[in-house]
């Protein structure tokens, strides 16, 4: 059973930058792919992005190409979203999941076993 914490949520400037943290115990984190997927209101959960065990594959959503870089520490157990260029339409909240079929970077939700409990993005125009 692995937990999940997201953290480093916020109000933030269109343009600006926001980092979030997703903090992994309970379980062999190196053992897991891992994702962010986000929820607007009134909208349906979307991928975001997915990282692999080793960091040696990334995904990302069309949306978000260019602008967000998934990363991990399998030392520190976290999984990290940077996001720059944020746009008001990135407003939503963020939420980190893992998969423990670690032979593709899935992007479906109900691929993922795991999920934390989400951090709020908001971007201002």
């Amino acid at each position: 059973q692995v937990q999940l914490v997201e953290s480093g949520g916020g109000l933030v400037q269109a343009g600006g930058s926001l980092r979030l943290s997703c903090a992994a115990s309970g379980g062999t984190f190196s053992m897991y792919t891992m994702g962010w997927f986000r929820q607007a209101p009134g909208k349906e959960r979307e991928f975001v992005a997915a990282i692999s065990r080793r960091s040696y594959s990334r995904y990302y959503a069309d949306s978000v190409k260019g602008r967000f870089t998934i990363s991990r520490d399998n030392v520190k157990n976290t999984v990290y979203l940077q996001m720059n260029s944020l746009k008001p339409e990135d407003t939503a909240v963020y939420y980190c999941a893992a998969d423990s079929d670690y032979s593709d970077l899935r992007s479906r939700t109900y691929e993922y076993d795991y999920w934390g409990q989400g951090t709020q993005v908001t971007v201002s125009s």
